[in-house]
């Protein structure tokens, strides 16, 4: 059996178009412009044998992306779920805040850091998911686990910062909070990295050697959000390397592989299709990611 990958949201938090933004791209989407079609928050779903599936984050859209997606939805018994695993990349609030979708007594396992199940732990909203049915399992970097379907993981260090909402009261190093993860089947390798500050050359490694990558294209340039006036603070604080410029991802990376931008925001101008920036990442030779892109291995 193959190693598929389903794109189940593409955009970065709030999705797009934003509910509140009336940004360039977000005016087009909102008129129902075929250029800049809307976009959920970004999750992909994997599978090693077509029946199990594992969600790689869990965001606020869940369950309109589980609607949209037919390889997730239930089929066989009264309750039943092709969802057998959720990895979490960090704690933000676009990355955990699904699971409280999937509380209806579904047994699954729950796989992230030791310190994003602390966070979950910590927040009492998350004692809906009953553990007799959800099994949380503390994974550290670098150190192999498997996942259902036949398929072997990693989680990787990414650069990156503690979650907004735990800037205040969280200890320890931001990339606790930050990671990538590797999924890996008869040789064929997917790499998912939705946030990033920067690339050093570990995470360029990793991406050179994926047969397909999905990598963090939050921003197209650093100080896009303060230009578009939707925001106050740089790509690079915000934890996200930006596409273009000085050590950009779009420059910087390179692979013999797919390589797909996800995790997209909603002032980036690559959502809208035929746009400069739009043509100079698919020249340079990545692909946009959108709901519902699926990649067979």
């Amino acid at each position: 059996m193959t190693l598929r990958a389903i794109v189940v949201g593409a955009a970065a938090g709030g999705g797009f178009p934003q509910w509140n933004c009336r940004c360039a791209g977000c005016l087009l989407s909102w008129a129902g412009d075929s250029r800049a079609r809307a976009r959920t928050q970004a999750s992909i779903a994997v599978s090693g044998n077509g029946s199990d599936w594992i969600l790689l984050n869990a965001s606020p859209d869940l369950t309109a992306q589980i609607r949209a997606t037919p390889a997730l939805q239930p089929s066989g018994n009264t309750r039943a779920s092709p969802i057998a695993a959720v990895v979490l990349t960090g704690g933000e609030v676009d990355q955990v805040t699904g699971l409280l979708s999937l509380r209806e007594r579904h047994k699954f396992t729950l796989f992230a850091t030791e310190r994003v199940l602390a966070a979950i732990s910590d927040n009492p909203i998350f004692a809906a998911l009953d553990p007799s049915s959800v099994r949380r399992e503390a994974v550290a970097f670098d150190e192999p686990f498997a996942l259902p379907g036949g398929l072997k993981a990693r989680l990787f260090s990414a650069p990156g910062k503690v979650p907004l909402y735990l800037e205040n009261v969280a200890a320890g190093k931001p990339e606790e909070f930050t990671a990538g993860i590797e999924i890996k089947k008869d040789q064929k390798s997917i790499v998912f990295i939705p946030g990033a500050a920067s690339i050093p050359p570990a995470l360029q490694r990793v991406v050179s050697e994926a047969d397909l990558t999905f990598f963090d294209g939050t921003v197209f340039t650093d100080d896009e959000m303060l230009r578009a006036g939707t925001g106050t603070k740089t790509g690079r604080r915000m934890g996200h390397v930006p596409i273009s410029g000085e050590d950009s991802s779009m420059h910087t990376l390179s692979s013999t592989g797919k390589r797909v931008y996800l995790h997209i925001n909603n002032t980036n101008p690559i959502l809208i299709e035929g746009s400069p920036e739009y043509q100079a990442v698919r020249e340079a030779g990545w692909d946009v990611a959108y709901d519902g892109m699926e990649f067979t291995l």
